[in-house]
């Protein structure tokens, strides 16, 4: 059984930095492209970022967030930088088996989420 478990998430001021991480067990973690995604309340699911052996990263993110990956830690990290109250949302992290892509369907796999709120 595949497990991602997400981990990072907080309270931050505008301007500030934080990283989240997600941690995945249950299969080996270089078979899957990773990807974070971002659901504030009363909106979609929207992409953020995803990295297999190529990185793609939504307009939102560009500029401003890094995602990155240790298959030795079988982990994906997310660095987000300058943070506005606009990316205030539950972050998700996913993996999928096969090529790598921007929407929430295609993704096998999903762990449960972490807060973060962007508020002065």
């Amino acid at each position: 059984q595949v497990q991602l478990v997400e981990s990072g998430g907080g309270l931050v001021q505008p301007g500030d930095s934080l990283t989240l991480s997600c941690e995945v067990s249950g299969r080996p973690f270089r078979s899957y492209a990773m990807g974070w995604f971002r659901q504030a309340p009363g909106k979609e699911r929207e992409f953020v970022a995803a990295i297999r052996n190529s990185i793609l990263y939504g307009d939102s993110a560009k500029g401003r967030f890094t995602i990155s990956r240790d298959n030795a830690k079988s982990t994906v990290y997310l660095r987000m930088n300058t943070l506005k109250p606009e990316d205030t949302a539950v972050y998700f992290c996913a993996a999928r088996l096969l090529g790598i892509g921007v929407r929430p369907a295609g993704y096998d796999y999903w762990g449960q989420g972490t807060q973060v709120t962007v508020s002065s």
